[in-house]
């Protein structure tokens, strides 16, 4: 019996020594996605015109590191907080652990070199050489077209510095740990000719990340085979748990009726200066969805995403798209 305690504490010391030697691995030699390249952008007017498009109302990189309204239907920006960071990510939204996007001004970047910015973009990894958790999309933007991202990068530069602070990311165990295996090299492509409706339309859809916000997912991963097919969870404090709709071109629970008028006037709407943001109030129906940035999109890309989308397989899952948070009497 003193022999089978001695051989199993010697197993699990073992064992503990394994783990603690992966993790330390994982932890000091992850990411590894090579170093930033040795980069100047160029910021010409017309890649800042370009970027300020994209980061608005493509890739919506303003739209997470600024301050959103969510008092107003689809929270929609305070004006003044261009780039400056702050929307937070908790325990209440159902997030594991706590983050607070940061400052994408001068304030905070003017000690990056354009070259940690790309890489950042394009792999997920910081100045510092951490990993930034997949909650900004940038798997996504790996695979834009390089003068796409040089274009944001440019438009990032010409922002006014804004004096803010956020605190540093706190991820639960052992999300904090399996982080730094997430970066990956970018994969960069090219931008389509806009004459070729189908892949330029790919292009914007992919570059908005919509296919991440429109699929359910378990642990952080989209479930295979429900590609677009909605029901991602998203928890908005002191409203409820909105979900994202099924996009896919099933007749029934997706878009499959839609017309291509009908999907551009339900984005355009939000584009009219006379509309006024709704108020909402505890436990009403929000939507997390960026309605007046998605808004300002050019009726060209809108068609042309449309028309990509008729091209993904319907997907039969009917969602409910808001169950109000349970109020007090």
């Amino acid at each position: 019996m003193k022999k089978f305690l001695k051989y199993t504490a010697y197993l699990v010391a073992a064992v503990i020594l394994i783990a603690v030697a992966v993790a330390s691995y994982i932890t000091l030699a992850l990411p590894n996605v090579g170093q930033p390249e040795n980069i100047k952008v160029d910021a010409t007017p017309q890649r800042i015109e370009r970027g300020k498009y994209l980061a608005n109302n493509v890739t919506l990189c303003m739209d997470c590191h600024s301050t959103r309204d969510w008092t107003k239907y689809a929270g929609p920006m305070v004006a003044g907080t261009d780039g400056s960071g702050g929307e937070k990510f908790t325990a209440a939204d159902g997030f594991p652990g706590s983050v607070e996007v940061p400052n994408l001004t001068p304030y905070h970047l003017s000690s990056w070199t354009d070259g940690e910015l790309f890489r950042a973009i394009t792999t997920g990894v910081k100045k510092d050489g951490s990993a930034i958790f997949p909650l900004m999309p940038w798997p996504y933007y790996s695979k834009m077209d390089r003068e796409d991202v040089y274009s944001i990068i440019a438009y990032i530069r010409s922002l006014k510095s804004i004096k803010t602070d956020q605190a540093a990311s706190k991820l639960d165990f052992p999300l904090n740990i399996l982080v730094h295996t997430m970066p990956q090299k970018a994969s960069l492509g090219k931008l389509p000719d806009e004459k070729d409706t189908l892949k330029y339309g790919g292009y914007l859809v992919a570059s908005a990340a919509c296919m991440e916000c429109h699929s359910p997912v378990d642990k952080g991963k989209i479930l295979p085979g429900m590609e677009f097919a909605g029901g991602r969870e998203f928890v908005v404090p002191g409203q409820g748990t909105v979900r994202s709709t099924n996009i896919t071109t099933d007749k029934v629970t997706g878009i499959g009726n839609w017309t291509k008028e009908q999907f551009v006037k339900q984005f355009k709407q939000y584009a009219d200066s006379t509309r006024k943001p709704v108020n909402v109030g505890p436990a009403q129906f929000q939507s997390v969805m960026p309605w007046y940035r998605y808004g300002a999109l050019k009726v060209s890309d809108l068609e042309a995403m449309f028309a990509y989308i008729q091209t993904i397989k319907a997907v039969k899952n009917k969602v409910t798209k808001f169950t109000p948070m349970e109020t007090k009497d």
